[in-house]
């Protein structure tokens, strides 16, 4: 049963990291459209870039403080329900997206895509009551932290793929806006490097949580919900994979199979075990 602690302690910890996520997302809107209205030929605005990259890091510790607080409170891992699912997803989607931002400062512009998705899980999550949800028998496995791990990464990689492919996209509208980044051959090329590093998680992933099912109901896979739509997620994402390397798509059909790819991930999340009655309910 879930139950709703009038002390939740860990909030100002997650309003402050929401907070600065936020900032982040205004000041890299605005550094994209300075270097808009720039004229041709000038120097481009790259001075939001720090701020945003220490804003990003900001928003990744707060998020990091308000798990351990919450943890601490409710005794066990705070990766339960819904709740803690998305701020915990915050917090490992800020995390590899602040290391790509920091190790590959030429694709720093996609900011202004993939801050945005971030976003939408959290309002989502200011929406939810932080409610505690016992925490599970079959949860007390190592293979379940291997799985969740794994995913975390997959969909994080997933989100860095998807911002380049924003930007492909919008590229073709607001030109002027992406001048720094390198040309759009080169962006494709990172966007897809970035989706076969999800895709390795992805099927780490799979397979974590195969070894984990056999160890909690008896058997490696049911075909229940979850499974069944993490597997399309991995079908989706090895085609569009194999579609590029073998039939060369057009970069715009790349960038467009990319966020398919993303969307599916993303209704596989934080949809399918939420409204599955499945064993897998509300397991990620």
């Amino acid at each position: 049963m879930n139950e709703i602690n009038p002390v939740a302690t860990e909030l100002p910890w997650l309003y402050a990291g929401l907070a600065a996520y936020a900032l982040a997302t205004v000041i890299s809107m605005r550094g994209v459209a300075s270097t808009r209205s720039g004229a041709a030929g000038a120097a481009v605005n790259r001075s939001y870039e720090r701020p945003v990259l220490w804003l990003i890091a900001a928003g990744v510790a707060l998020l990091a403080m308000a798990l351990a607080e919450r943890w601490m409170r409710i005794g066990h891992g705070p990766f339960v329900n819904l709740f803690e699912l998305l701020m915990s997803q915050l917090f490992s989607l800020g995390l590899v997206f602040i290391y790509a931002y920091w190790r590959y400062p030429m694709i720093r512009p996609s900011a202004i895509v993939a801050l945005p998705l971030m976003w939408v899980l959290g309002v989502w999550v200011l929406l939810l009551e932080p409610v505690v949800t016992p925490y599970p028998p079959t949860y007390f496995n190592n293979w379940l932290w291997a799985h969740v791990g794994l995913g975390k990464f997959f969909l994080g990689f997933c989100l860095v793929g998807t911002g380049l492919a924003g930007v492909l996209l919008l590229r073709e509208r607001f030109p002027a806006w992406f001048r720094q980044l390198p040309p759009n051959e080169v962006v494709d090329g990172i966007a897809w490097r970035f989706m076969l590093l999800a895709f390795i998680f992805d099927s780490l992933m799979l397979v974590a949580g195969a070894v984990w099912a056999q160890d909690a109901w008896g058997r490696y896979w049911s075909w229940d919900a979850l499974e069944t739509s993490a597997f399309l997620t991995w079908l989706a994402l090895g085609g569009a994979i194999h579609a590029r390397l073998t039939y060369k798509l057009p970069m715009r059909a790349g960038a467009i199979f990319i966020v398919i790819v993303f969307i599916v991930a993303f209704l596989t999340y934080f949809g399918t075990p939420f409204y599955s009655e499945a064993a897998h309910k509300g397991v990620i």
